[in-house]
């Protein structure tokens, strides 16, 4: 577990040397955590293990919820991705970050789809909260497809 994490942190450090994205990962400390929540940076990631007691969920929302700026939440936890929407953050997909992050830093990641910048459409029924019929123009993306597509457009 503990090498999945740091290869995961690394990919995230060399993905914030070509970005100038602020980076903020959680992992869950709520079993085998400390008594108090851990920050440290590394890389310029900022990285956060949750207290003994408190998931990694309940620390990104109240990140979310204090911090009054447009987050790109990367979570497929239904609860903090509609969460994630009622604080003006949008949610993106582990599996679809992960992918561009990968692809933008130059590793290499074996089962996963290449994207080009060009396919940064987004559809994903994890996300649909109505069903597929949709009043007026057709052509319109709704107004969360708009802003996902905005927000893996920055990524």
């Amino acid at each position: 577990m503990e090498k999945a994490r740091d290869s995961f942190i690394e990919l995230l450090i060399s993905y914030k040397k070509l970005k100038a994205h602020d980076i903020t990962v959680v992992f869950d400390g709520h079993k085998s955590g400390a008594g108090t929540e851990h920050v440290s940076v590394s890389g310029g990631v900022k990285i956060i293990y949750s207290r003994l007691g408190e998931r990694a969920d309940d620390v990104i929302k109240r990140i979310v919820s204090t911090d009054k700026k447009e987050w790109i939440v990367v979570s497929n936890d239904r609860d903090i991705v509609n969460h994630a929407w009622s604080m003006n953050s949008i949610p993106v997909s582990s599996e679809r970050f992960f992918e561009i992050v990968s692809k933008r830093s130059g590793q290499a990641v074996s089962g996963t789809r290449e994207y080009s910048d060009a396919d940064l459409s987004y559809k994903d029924a994890e996300y649909d909260d109505y069903p597929d019929v949709q009043k007026g123009n057709p052509y319109r993306l709704s107004k969360k497809e708009k802003a996902v597509r905005r927000a893996l457009g920055k990524l």
